[in-house]
């Protein structure tokens, strides 16, 4: 199998679940080398995912059982100063790797996100599968026109949509949690929003999942987030707790949405019944033990 965009926050999580279930997974993204994968082994190629023609040839030699995009431009901001660049790395790849599994029989799972909600109120439980998505975003909206353009041109294909993820990123400070206690440790202060709601899962338990949804016998939209709906000042306090800091409020500001931060939405949270059900497998709560009362 191969996993395009393997070596981001998601992606290196993917990889390891993979292998450690048995899958001989190639790792398909920009200095995939730098992370010492063995060249004789065919563990790694340093592909740029919007290279159509080299992406072309890798699925070709490499012919893989099952292909996983990780590959994104994933920050909102981003984005908004290059929606050309979003949509081709978020739509245009996406729908390649579609036509392409279709033509060549691989299995294609394609990560998408609870971002391609947001314009509409959450049901009281989450936004399920079948709810009418409404971005707020260039990101939303890039990532929602990529899930279409997959189940489009492959309705076989599997995307999953994953809420907002936080755990280990191995020390490069990426994630809803690592970020926040990184900042922390340079003396910053975080700003974190008490009025965006998320369904936010451990990146481990995402790639899990993934991994265990590749060999399932289903198909287009599916929804794996965490069982709790909760703030990101809630994740960054109960992160900083996990850490040893026993006044994290004290370490934050907490904001609102309003002005510059407006376009976020209030609340995307996710209802991840349905993957419950398929995969069988616990879908944690972060950093559960570090909970206290809700925020302000």
């Amino acid at each position: 199998m191969c996993v395009l965009g393997g070596t981001g926050f998601l992606g290196v999580h993917v990889v390891e679940a993979a292998r450690s279930v048995g899958f001989h997974a190639v790792v398909l993204a920009r200095g995939a080398r730098d992370l010492g994968a063995d060249e004789r082994a065919l563990d790694a190629l340093d592909l740029d995912a919007l290279d159509l023609d080299a992406l072309e040839q890798a699925l070709g030699h490499f012919a893989p059982c099952a292909v996983v995009n990780c590959a994104a431009l994933a920050r909102i901001a981003d984005c908004d100063r290059d929606p050309e660049r979003a949509n081709a790395l978020n739509a245009d790849v996406p729908a390649f790797l579609a036509r392409a599994s279709a033509e060549r029989g691989f299995r294609l799972v394609h990560v998408s996100t609870d971002l391609v909600f947001g314009a509409r109120a959450a049901p009281s439980a989450g936004f399920c599968e079948s709810d009418e998505p409404a971005p707020t975003s260039v990101y939303g909206a890039t990532k929602l026109a990529g899930e279409r353009a997959v189940l489009h041109a492959n309705p076989n294909a599997l995307v999953i949509r994953l809420p907002l993820l936080c755990g280990d990123s191995r020390g490069r400070s990426l994630g809803a949690s690592d970020s926040v206690i990184a900042a922390v440790s340079r003396d910053e202060r975080p700003r974190l929003f008490i009025d965006e709601w998320r369904t936010p899962l451990d990146v481990l338990d995402a790639a899990r999942a993934i991994v265990a949804l590749i060999g399932a016998e289903v198909a287009g939209v599916l929804h794996v987030a965490g069982p709790e709906r909760m703030t990101r000042y809630e994740l960054g306090l109960r992160a900083l707790r996990s850490v040893g800091h026993t006044r994290p409020e004290k370490l934050v500001d907490a904001v609102g949405r309003a002005g510059d931060h407006a376009q976020r939405p209030a609340d995307v949270a996710l209802d991840a019944a349905r993957a419950r059900m398929r995969i069988r497998m616990l879908l944690r709560a972060p950093f559960v033990a570090f909970a206290t009362q809700p925020a302000p």
